[in-house]
């Protein structure tokens, strides 16, 4: 029997085997694999018995707050960043609403500036996702009746440049440090699925539970929807040609401490950046090859935010590094010769997260449920 068996397992994210774990398990496992849990062993370099003892343990402990295969929901559902105005007394009433009753918000985060500035009484942010076919503005109007909120913003992405939020091995990086080449921009152009490919993809994206963290996690998701595992791998890895697969990942829970006190950072900052019109798509090549960012995008934030057209997200365990982050990217930007016309930042406070829905069936179902529904904030 192993040491790891015999021993207490360790589930702080800081801990060497774990931290060798995480830095591959959270954001560098990309796409499809038949054996995720192999694939983190092998380019970790830890071997597969310790990474599912490990994994499984960080789970039940709450240091990993999920285990799950992603969508890239943009290429399956109309998409947007969502800014609120709420009143005040109100602020926290409005985020337990979209965070627990709304399905098809996902991020759910109330924001400040250091300053007064365009935008700054917009203090809820939620991302917002709604299937094919449906209105982002319908659902939108409907949330904001529901909980009285006076405004939202909605801003969909032109452009992609960065997705993958990888904290542990992000803690180490120094400001500036960037791939070698601009990062490339993917579009968010939907895709058409078939009924199997649809089934498939659903049985994939709820989260895995600690029994699963187990060599082959699939193979089960198969027989419970009655697909033959070989041709369930098959359609899985068309879904991936079709580039509607993320990455398969363990998210940390990296805005609570855990159990001992640990948190994996504590300043999750929002960037805002205006470019010249014409110079988006180059602009967010540039912001998304610095390796710190964990999310860039082309979104066109209108006169309520300052005309902002590159937004991107940075998190820290030390506002100051979070800066220096940001200044080495204002600085690359000058060098590159893109100008800035207008920059901000936009800090996180209460923070939660979840799965945004894309279901047609739920959709309906919520908006069937609530469509007569009166002010309930």
């Amino acid at each position: 029997m192993s040491l790891e068996a015999l021993s207490p397992v360790p589930t702080d994210h800081d801990d060497p085997v774990n931290t060798r774990i995480l830095e591959v398990s959270e954001d560098l496992v990309s796409g499809f694999q038949r054996n995720p849990f192999q694939h983190i062993a092998d380019k970790s370099g830890v071997e597969l018995e310790t990474v599912l003892n490990r994994i499984r343990a960080m789970l039940e402990a709450g240091v990993i707050r999920r285990v799950r295969q992603t969508l890239l929901a943009t290429k399956l559902a109309h998409g947007a960043l969502c800014a609120w105005k709420v009143d005040p007394d109100k602020l926290d009433a409005t985020f337990d609403f979209m965070f627990k009753e709304d399905p098809f918000s996902g991020h759910v985060v109330t924001r400040s500036t250091d300053r007064e500035i365009s935008g700054s009484d917009y203090k809820l942010w939620t991302t917002l996702k709604v299937p094919q076919g449906e209105s982002l503005e319908e659902h939108a109007e409907l949330l904001r009746h529901l909980t009285g909120a006076h405004e939202f913003v909605l801003m969909p992405a032109n452009g992609i440049f960065a997705l993958g939020v990888g904290h542990v091995r992000r803690k180490t990086m120094e400001p500036g440090a960037r791939s070698e080449a601009p990062a490339e921009m993917n579009t968010t152009t939907t895709v058409e699925l078939n009924a199997d490919e649809w089934e498939v993809l659903l049985a994939m994206k709820e989260e895995l539970t600690p029994e699963e963290i187990c060599e082959d996690p699939w193979g089960p998701r198969a027989d419970a929807i009655s697909f033959d595992r070989d041709r369930f791998y098959e359609i899985a890895e068309e879904l991936d040609r079709k580039k509607v697969i993320g990455r398969f990942s363990t998210f940390l829970e990296h805005v609570k401490p855990s159990q001992t006190g640990q948190r994996v950072t504590r300043f999750n900052a929002l960037f805002h950046w205006k470019v010249p019109e014409g110079m988006q798509a180059r602009a967010g090549s540039e912001v998304g090859r610095h390796l710190i960012m964990t999310h860039c995008y082309w979104r066109e934030g209108g006169p309520r935010f300052g005309g902002v057209n590159i937004m991107g997200v940075v998190h820290g365990t030390e506002k100051e590094r979070v800066l220096e982050h940001k200044a080495a990217i204002d600085a690359h930007l000058a060098n590159v010769g893109i100008p800035l016309e207008y920059t901000n930042v936009f800090w996180g406070g209460r923070s939660e997260i979840k799965p945004s829905e894309i279901s047609p069936k739920v959709y309906r179902e919520f908006h069937e449920k609530w469509k007569d529904a009166g002010q309930v904030i």
